[in-house]
């Protein structure tokens, strides 16, 4: 029993990156080639040991090909009691990830930690968590351009099945015959009226004084066909990211893109990186240079950033050692493919009572992407936006065997279901935010996918 991790050499790496394609239950978490202490690692499998999904009280639980449904249930008892029961030693791990739970939490899964009614129409009709147990995956060290199949003995077939990968993976060619087409006709979920018309009845909760901020948003939709994976390719490379993810649950592909960490939890420290304060990218240097200038001296940004700082030092310090929360980055500039990016880095150690699920959900869903205070913030949400958010601001990530986490903020992330791709953008709306300028901010924040769209098969 224990970790184990076999070094593949002499692999296509492009080839392998369409391994799991057409396997059971397959994931890829894709640092998208970051190689600084966020992203140097990619990861990848299938055939999970056992997989269970959590919606209206129950929870489905599939293993070993029988299926059972367990009623009456809390979504993050149960998600505590399950990674407890799997939980194993870090010892003789070399990956920050080597095995354990990939999946995602949706936005509306934060209504049972503040108790809001949800009034918006559930037309995704998705679970509100879907979690999958791997006990053998592949990992990428971008790095050092290493490839790996690595693992933990969870039971006497977990090393064969990690030998049946290794000779399947190193024998495996990419036949390249993919296709996918995405339409042109993108609908919302609000008319342009109706999203400036909540902005403004966003301000005036504001001046009312029942919250500094929120995050309002708005989904497109676009008619979809063909293979998923080649459109998450396609997407991930003209837009890379640090916290990339693709998840196959057969009925439904998530795709996401997301440059935001929620949360990392390892060996008691705890971190997050709220993102707040976004620029266009500019057509060269120059224009570069001009608008991270213009982000870096913006007083509104500057004050929506401070506020979800000072709500995350909040949110971590429920479970954080005495005086222990800092803040270790503060308003640095990240530039991805279409935008400038305001980030902050806040950290702390973990108090010894309280384990991962603790930590999960008394910081659920992620501030930035509600706004302050958070429960007021969820409740106007919830009545000005018409739609389920479902895997958008929730998260998606891994809780590995050891109670290793890492889990993303879900923004740049769409869901292929029924013959359709949606993906959602919002901004935070501020006392001082203009409706047309908020509305056209989403735009931009959408191109990472209207570039996507219109590039796919040209």
């Amino acid at each position: 029993m224990g970790y184990f991790a076999i070094e593949i050499p002499e692999i296509d790496i492009e080839n392998i990156s369409d391994f799991s394609r057409g396997k059971d239950f397959p994931f890829f978490l894709d640092s998208g080639g970051y190689f600084k202490r966020i992203g140097r690692y990619s990861y990848w499998g299938f055939e999970p040991v056992l997989r269970f999904s959590f919606k209206n009280n129950e929870v489905r639980f599939f293993e070993k090909d029988s299926e059972s449904v367990l009623s009456n249930k809390e979504p993050f008892s149960f998600l505590k009691e399950i990674t407890d029961k799997y939980k194993v030693p870090s010892c003789g791990k070399i990956f920050p990830f080597q095995g354990g739970f990939t999946g995602y939490l949706s936005y509306e899964l934060g209504s049972y930690v503040e108790k809001i009614p949800l009034t918006r129409k559930d037309d995704y009709n998705l679970p509100d968590y879907f979690l999958c147990l791997y006990d053998v995956i592949f990992v990428h060290d971008i790095l050092k351009n290493r490839f790996y199949v690595a693992g933990y003995n969870l039971n006497d077939k977990s090393f064969e099945k990690a030998e049946r990968f290794v000779k399947t993976a190193e024998s495996y060619k990419s036949s390249g015959q993919f296709y996918a087409e995405v339409g042109s006709e993108l609908q919302s979920n609000f008319t342009k009226k109706n999203y400036l018309e909540a902005i403004s009845r966003a301000k005036e909760y504001i001046f009312a004084g029942d919250i500094y901020q929120v995050n309002i948003s708005q989904r497109f939709k676009v008619d979809f066909q063909g293979d998923t994976y080649s459109f998450y390719k396609h997407f991930s490379k003209l837009s890379p990211a640090p916290f990339g993810a693709f998840l196959d649950y057969h009925d439904f592909q998530i795709l996401s893109n997301s440059p935001e960490r929620y949360l990392f939890i390892n060996n008691g420290h705890i971190e997050t990186r709220p993102i707040k304060g976004t620029r266009k990218r500019g057509r060269n240097g120059e224009e570069d240079k001009k608008y991270i200038e213009e982000l870096k001296n913006s007083e509104k940004d500057r004050a929506e950033h401070l506020m979800i700082v000072d709500l995350e030092r909040n949110d971590l310090g429920r479970v954080a050692v005495f005086n222990s929360v800092k803040v270790s980055e503060f308003e640095i500039i990240e530039s991805y493919a279409n935008v400038h990016h305001m980030v902050s880095t806040v950290e702390a150690l973990v108090d010894k009572k309280f384990g991962i699920v603790d930590c999960i959900k008394n910081s659920y869903p992620g501030g930035s992407i509600t706004g302050a205070p958070k429960i007021r913030s969820m409740e106007i949400i919830d009545e000005l936006e018409p739609t389920f958010r479902s895997v958008y601001t929730g998260s998606v990530g891994y809780i590995g065997f050891d109670h290793t986490v890492d889990l993303n903020i879900a923004i740049r992330t769409a869901i292929i279901k029924d013959g359709t791709i949606s993906f959602q953008v919002g901004g935070g709306i501020v006392a001082d935010s203009e409706p047309e300028e908020e509305f056209n901010e989403t735009i931009v924040k959408a191109e990472s996918f209207t570039k996507s769209i219109s590039t796919l098969n040209s």
